[in-house]
């Protein structure tokens, strides 16, 4: 711990961004990384199981505190503060990992869940035991059918070897872990809507309060955690809550995974601090594609607000993006160049939102749905002025007035969008089409270049 701790002060002292730093992604492209062999030799696997097992449960929490991890499934919350408001009564207490990785963008759960399921199981083992629950459920996509299947091996290697099931390396704990398959419906992310669907009802999300820390699934206390969060906290107790807080900010501490897309060089997974900025997480993919120039880039997946070639800046942890009018969200990092027309950018994002929403609210359910036709009806050059000016306020009756964050990961997109790029909104008008196409011709790529993108 202290030889790592020494390690990135010094990166530090020297003013490096530490640009190479791997706590999930060191060994993730080996052969046979998803086994527990591999992971045993290779990772030091379960070792922090086993330190744990000795330990207080408050003391556990307090390290993972101390760490300043942040959920990295998209809200960002300080996952020791959410462990740290479990229920101390009785009942019995459900442990849920959120593997529905639905935000358009974002792949990189998917890649730990397909190469390192071990570091996952650890980490909800050792969770479990900090919150002292005994059944833990892995709520995966419905179309994650190869991640399915690792992970299903991978938890039968961990019964085999004794770290799930009965009495635990000998220790009177005892974890159960389930696999729970859903159906692929985006709003399943969202933690109470998942709860519901783990139920066997309609993934539709809950009235909050009562929050599932108090009343979660089947009606008892539940901890529901990202594929992410659960994977680095071997690493917070093997190596220490400083050694993991130093690599990020002050408040954000760590690296994170993101998930690079678009027009970019060498698309893929960076493991990168989150001290990093989006400038340098460009740079680090080989820059825009082709040599073409860049024109905006969404950083937290198709629900956080764009943001313009000039605003790339900014550190990528959750308060700076904060602070630019986007969010961090899902890691998921998509870049546009000079080639992209933003309303029909905007438009397919819309058009999937519109599709996803679950319509128990009639603000998102109609909201959505007249933004998409609104947008779709722009890019077609069939709009007016009058659709320009009613954006904001159909956004405006949509944002904060719902039971979930859906309503404003629809609004966050187009709202930034007409903002910033307005004038493309207007020519669109003015011109009744598209400028892109009127001016180059029709793009041979069009729609499915984008649909590609998003």
């Amino acid at each position: 711990m202290g030889e790592e701790v020494k390690r990135v002060k010094r990166i530090k002292a020297e003013g490096k961004v530490v640009m190479d730093y791997s706590i999930l992604t060191k060994f993730i492209y080996e052969k046979d990384s998803h086994t527990i062999d591999f992971y045993r030799e290779k990772s030091s696997g379960y070792k922090a199981l086993s330190k744990v097992l000795t330990m207080n449960p408050e003391t556990i929490i307090d390290e993972v505190k101390k760490s300043n991890l942040r959920g990295r499934g998209g809200a960002g919350f300080p996952t020791g503060i959410k462990w740290s408001l479990r229920s101390k009564d009785n009942r019995p207490k459900y442990l849920v990992c959120n593997g529905d990785e639905g935000e358009p963008g974002t792949f990189k759960d998917r890649l730990l869940l397909s190469r390192l399921p071990h570091n996952l199981i650890e980490g909800m083992i050792i969770a479990a035991y900090a919150l002292s629950t005994h059944i833990g459920y892995v709520y995966l996509r419905g179309e994650f059918a190869k991640e399915y299947r690792v992970l299903e091996a991978a938890i039968k290697e961990a019964y085999a070897a004794r770290f799930l099931g009965k009495d635990i390396l000998g220790s009177s704990f005892s974890f159960d872990l389930y696999l729970y398959r859903g159906a692929g419906a985006y709003i399943c992310g969202e933690e109470t809507g998942l709860l519901n669907s783990l139920e066997g009802k309609s993934g539709r999300p809950r009235i909050k309060p009562p929050y599932p820390a108090q009343f979660g699934v089947f009606g008892m206390p539940t901890c529901v955690n990202n594929v992410e969060t659960f994977a680095v906290v071997p690493w917070i107790i093997r190596e220490g809550a400083e050694a993991f807080a130093n690599i990020g900010t002050e408040k954000s501490g760590g690296s994170r995974l993101f998930s690079v897309s678009g027009h970019i060089t060498h698309p893929g997974v960076y493991e990168l601090p989150l001290t990093v900025t989006l400038r340098e997480l460009i740079d680090k993919c080989g820059g825009v594609r082709d040599g073409k120039k860049l024109k905006a880039v969404i950083p937290g997946g198709a629900s956080s607000a764009i943001l313009t070639h000039q605003e790339i800046d900014v550190a990528m942890d959750f308060d700076s993006l904060v602070k630019a009018g986007t969010m961090a969200g899902s890691g998921a990092v998509i870049v546009l160049d000079e080639t992209v027309c933003i309303v029909e950018a905007a438009s397919i994002i819309l058009k999937f939102f519109e599709h996803e929403s679950c319509g128990q609210c009639s603000q998102c359910r109609e909201g959505s749905h007249w933004l998409a036709r609104i947008f779709h009806r722009i890019e077609r050059g069939e709009g007016t002025t009058s659709d320009l000016n009613l954006i904001p306020e159909i956004c405006s009756n949509m944002a904060g007035q719902t039971i979930c964050a859906f309503a404003d990961a629809v609004t966050g997109p187009a709202l930034s969008a007409i903002k910033k790029f307005k004038k493309e909104f207007e020519e669109h008008v003015f011109l009744k089409g598209c400028p892109f196409k009127i001016n180059n011709g029709p793009n041979p790529n069009g729609e499915k270049e984008l649909s590609n993108v998003f």
